[in-house]
């Protein structure tokens, strides 16, 4: 099931020579209860690409949204992206389990509120 979604996320670096994973402002993080190394799937709604990596909180409050490693070659900064996470319920969770999703400008800022869909 969906668990959360950063949505419209604005790439603002990208490491080439970092290990990998994608660096997310700790604070986009946890609005959204996304872990330090959880797995995450990634849509760049530039070039239509997408892949999984680990998410890695950036400072507090900075707006970072950064590719590293070979994820730099599947987007640019200035690309819009989608985080999405996952997880796994039982039948009766299911029926009252609710995504958190965050709408994000072109800042890394939240548009409004979190929503629960």
């Amino acid at each position: 099931m969906l668990k959360s979604k950063l949505h419209n996320a604005t790439v603002t670096d990208a490491e080439p020579d970092y290990e990998g994973s994608l660096k997310i402002d700790s604070q986009l993080m946890e609005s959204v209860k996304i872990r330090p190394y959880e797995k995450i799937l990634v849509a760049n709604l530039a070039n239509g690409n997408r892949f999984e990596t680990y998410a890695i909180p950036g400072e507090p409050g900075s707006g970072t949204i950064s590719l590293n490693g070979a994820t730099c070659f599947l987007g640019s900064k200035g690309d819009r992206i989608i985080i999405f996470t996952f997880c796994t319920v039982t039948e009766e969770e299911a029926s009252f389990h609710r995504p958190l999703i965050l709408v994000l400008d072109k800042n890394n800022k939240p548009t409004g509120p979190l929503k629960e869909i």
